[in-house]
């Protein structure tokens, strides 16, 4: 194990998500969240969201709310950050820039920074030079490394245009991460310069600001994109300067699209928002993020957020990119809308997109489920196992909106109902239907009064209940007809048959 490793082992989990605030939220972006929530939940301890707004021309503050809320949705809480504090804020990485300034001043005091002059021009005419001799180094020169300190104040305190370069030691050695996903990954010595920690314009480089957020905020794990990977031997020079304890670092594979090239656009929806609003439950979406690159135990596919929350562990994350496969998360939706009560599906899924749609007036979905929670609770219980996505709900229940005045689909007619026979069909379906009290109706009693007519008839059930079913529902796929009916009620039901006579022979 490794200083690092154990320096983070000993401290209490810390952990932070620190999005840009640059656009939406996307896939990869929420499931290194659900990771790092993951984690600290796993481990007792603290998950912090940071919000990393350093790029003025595209971090706004509508950007930041749209990450807000996706964060809710996916039910990812977290310890510090916005609309929750903590001490160590701000959170923000734009008010946090006189911190910056001061840590990258100390750094020059104590000699492990130093102030350099060198124009665009020069840095390009150098760099040039040393590819034209083929040096082995071909980065910054350290042209201003060996500048008397006071003299170098004097020019800043004449107005001269400067950076703050950290001063990498020179006898150093190779870099090696000790990444919990990678192992160790080592990086040449000679590939490091002494980088810019401070821009000429008196802001901070990436690499500078969050290591700086995360040494001053106790981040002992350092869970992000592989993408990264490049990025962490500059920001341990970072770490060993400041002297402050490197964090583990554990960076996760990209997601991959059908076509194993990086998820993009072109794959289809890549935003958690889109997600959202196409209706997926924020468990089930949580539930299928988790899986691409990490695993409970090499089979089990419903891992419940409560499970994820106690058992995430790095060393069952995957170094080998996940494909994102679309059936598997509506698979895995599908089986957690299954999986819920009746009276769950009819307040989370149902009734809030019979809302949308119109079907249902109001505004609040637990007020619509009150005015009828029987009625609800049966159409949720014959839905959900034909549920995949909850919009879905909406099309299958149409019909019992309709009133007496059924909207046919033609082709459905033209099959089941237009054809010779089935006008007695339906006066027969009226006949034992209407034998029926109120009171006795109920998909039971309904499926038991029309057992025994397509024998009677002398014709087979296909083609008797595929008459009933048009005539009532108005298209021949709908949901299980003694609940339809029951559904709809006795009076509409019976009103249904006796429309539909006109269309049948």
């Amino acid at each position: 194990m490794s200083s690092s490793d154990t320096n983070a082992s000993a401290r209490p989990v810390r952990v932070r998500f620190a999005p840009s605030p640059t656009g939406k939220l996307h896939v990869g972006g929420a499931r290194t969240a659900i990771y790092n929530w993951a984690f600290a939940r796993a481990n007792h301890g603290t998950f912090i969201l940071r919000i990393d707004d350093t790029d003025p021309t595209r971090s706004t503050e509508e950007n930041t709310q749209i990450i807000l809320r996706a964060m809710k949705w996916l039910g990812l809480d977290w310890d510090e950050g916005p609309e929750v504090g903590g001490d160590y804020g701000p959170y923000w990485q734009t008010e946090r820039l006189d911190i910056y300034r001061k840590a990258a001043e100390k750094l020059v005091a104590d000699g492990k920074a130093y102030y350099c002059f060198c124009t665009p021009e020069k840095l390009a005419a150098d760099k040039k030079a040393a590819q034209e001799r083929h040096d082995p180094f071909q980065g910054y020169q350290r042209t201003c490394r060996n500048i008397d300190p006071a003299e170098a104040q004097r020019r800043v305190d004449a107005g001269e245009p400067h950076t703050i370069r950290i001063k990498v030691p020179l006898d150093r050695g190779d870099v090696v991460v000790h990444d919990a996903v990678h192992g160790d990954v080592t990086f040449e010595a000679n590939t490091l310069d002494d980088f810019i920690i401070f821009r000429s314009d008196g802001t901070p480089t990436y690499n500078f600001a969050t290591v700086v957020d995360d040494s001053m905020m106790g981040i002992t794990h350092v869970i992000r994109g592989d993408d990264h990977l490049s990025n962490t031997p500059r920001q341990i020079m970072v770490y060993e300067a400041l002297g402050a304890p490197t964090p583990t670092f554990a960076h996760i594979s990209m997601i991959l699209g059908p076509d194993g090239k990086k998820l993009s656009k072109r794959h289809g929806a890549t935003s958690v928002e889109e997600y959202r609003d196409a209706g997926y439950d924020p468990d089930a979406f949580v539930n299928y993020l988790a899986l691409l690159g990490w695993a409970l135990d090499g089979d089990t596919t419903i891992v419940p957020r409560d499970v994820l929350a106690k058992s995430f562990s790095l060393d069952h994350v995957s170094k080998n990119p996940a494909t994102f496969d679309l059936k598997k998360l509506d698979w895995i939706n599908g089986q957690y809308l299954q999986a819920m009560s009746d009276e769950e599906f009819s307040l989370t899924q149902l009734v809030p997109q019979l809302m949308a749609a119109g079907l249902e007036q109001g505004s609040d979905a637990k007020a619509v489920y009150a005015t009828r929670p029987q009625w609800f609770d049966l159409l949720s219980s014959i839905l959900k196992p034909r549920t995949t996505l909850a919009p879905q709900v909406v099309e299958k229940s149409r019909f019992l909106y309709w009133g007496d005045d059924v909207q046919f689909d033609e082709k459905s007619v033209n099959k089941n109902l237009a054809k010779d026979g089935t006008r007695a069909y339906l006066e027969a379906a009226g006949d034992a239907l209407g034998k029926l009290d109120a009171d006795g109706w109920n998909a039971a009693a309904i499926d038991a009064a029309l057992e025994p007519l397509p024998e009677a008839l002398g014709t087979n059930k296909r083609k008797f209940y595929g008459a009933v079913r048009v005539a009532e529902c108005g298209n021949q796929v709908s949901p299980p007809l003694g609940e339809s009916l029951e559904l709809l009620g006795r009076d509409v039901a019976l009103a249904r048959l006796q429309k539909a006579l006109p269309l049948a022979r």
